[in-house]
């Protein structure tokens, strides 16, 4: 049996070859049962990311949005994406798409801003893949909704013009984009309901999340025919039984909820989520950032990280900040990683190590490719999908300082492997 072999070191970054057949025991074995169908991976588009692309020539960020987004080669093959409604904390400034005070029927709703920025980039990004799909979510309401009257901090004002305005904004948003020609297919109703933030952000408590989605969001939606879905995310919150228990024992409220979005903190309730609900759609929603160095080592975190998500049913994984200016800077003085970085000065590009971590996911693990189970003393550390077209995708990474032989039971017979010391590896071997 003849399989291919792609490993990511930190000297080399990135090799291909055949790996063989081999006799010796397996150290991952097929247990036969399967796992969620995947949606896809992809990133965020941030306004940081196309003010730092717009410095290169024409050519240098097409081979960048050509590595993320491109169906073709070797590069990352992302067909999904996140756009924040209004500001996120890598705006170049704070935002909303109404900020007239009172105009609960949305008159003045505008995404004249997102021409800027947030839609060149998208439409960049399906001029290489058109059939890239979206989901979306607000930092902060218009300032005007909340009780504080500012982006950061605060709480929605509790009041029935006010939530009717806030689900008219939603509707809005998705309309005018598609009038943009870009389709968002999810909306998530907040970012982080459980912070509290110096930058743009707004609290949400998880019974008022369900109120809002089952008695406001979810009816205008229905009443205006819009096939957008609706999602309960994107939740940062370790309370089970807040934010999810109560909106989904509510037989109305989970009639308009599409799925579930988790990030940071979320990831502590996945397994309880599947658990209880193991036909509800989850993904994650927001890579956890690092502080803006880059290493190796916080990329082998990230490897878990995707090994947790998807291990426990996410049927999507989205990168935060895809490109940023070197040193990752946000607009308020965080410093976070990024998949590329662009040297603002010099007009250079650098791929850093969690673009290798991605693709070795994103660019072998097709749309519509379902997990399989595994066990075995490397299942801790590998992840294996059946793509549509019948190949295995095995991959995994080696973490340990020694080189390691992986070995992986197949369909045909074993296929044996050398991992470098502190690897990555994906393995396919044809259906």
């Amino acid at each position: 049996m003849k399989a291919t072999w792609v490993s990511s070191t930190q000297s080399d970054f990135w090799q291909m070859r055949e790996a063989h057949g081999s006799l010796t025991c397996a150290s991952l074995r097929l247990t036969g049962t399967t796992g969620q169908t995947m949606a896809g991976f992809g990133g965020c588009f941030n306004e940081l990311g196309w003010d730092a692309l717009g410095v290169l020539p024409d050519g240098d960020r097409n081979a960048v949005l050509a590595a993320l987004f491109g169906p073709e080669g070797d590069g990352c093959r992302f067909n999904m994406g996140r756009v924040p409604i209004g500001a996120s904390d890598y705006a170049l400034q704070w935002y909303s798409h109404d900020e007239a005070d009172g105009d609960y029927g949305m008159e003045r709703f505008s995404v004249e801003r997102d021409r800027r920025y947030l839609l060149p980039y998208i439409k960049a990004a399906m001029g290489f893949r058109p059939d890239l799909w979206l989901f979306a979510s607000p930092w902060s309401p218009p300032t005007w909704m909340k009780t504080h009257r500012v982006f950061n901090y605060g709480v929605i004002r509790w009041q029935p013009e006010i939530l009717h305005a806030l689900a008219l904004y939603f509707l809005r948003f998705v309309r005018a984009y598609r009038e943009e020609g870009v389709e968002v297919r999810q909306v998530h109703v907040q970012n982080e309901p459980a912070a509290d933030q110096k930058f743009p952000s707004c609290r949400w408590m998880g019974e008022r999340l369900r109120d809002f989605i089952r008695d406001y969001l979810g009816p205008l939606f229905e009443r205006e025919g819009e096939e957008c879905e609706i999602w309960l995310g994107t939740l940062n919150a370790d309370n089970f039984d807040e934010f999810i228990v109560s909106a989904m024992i509510d037989d109305v409220c989970r009639r308009f909820i599409g799925g579930v979005g988790l990030q940071w903190a979320g990831k502590s309730i996945i397994q309880r989520i599947h658990a209880a609900w193991p036909e509800l759609r989850l993904m994650q929603t927001e890579n956890e950032c690092g502080d803006g160095k880059n290493t190796w080592q916080y990329a082998h975190y990230v490897f878990a990280l995707l090994w947790h998500y998807l291990t426990n049913g996410a049927e999507a994984y989205c990168y935060w900040n895809m490109v940023l200016p070197v040193g990752g800077e946000s607009t308020w003085g965080w410093r976070q990683n990024s998949m590329v970085c662009v040297d603002k000065d010099r007009r250079e590009v650098a791929y850093n190590p969690e673009f290798h971590v991605m693709r070795h996911f994103s660019r072998f693990v097709q749309p519509g490719a379902v997990r399989l189970d595994v066990s075995g003393p490397w299942a801790g550390n590998a992840l294996v999908f059946r793509n549509p077209d019948g190949a295995a995708v095995v991959v995994a990474a080696n973490p340990l300082a020694q080189p390691r032989t992986l070995i992986f039971q197949a369909d045909g017979g074993n296929v044996a492997c050398e991992a470098e010391p502190c690897s990555f590896n994906t393995l396919v071997v044809p259906g």
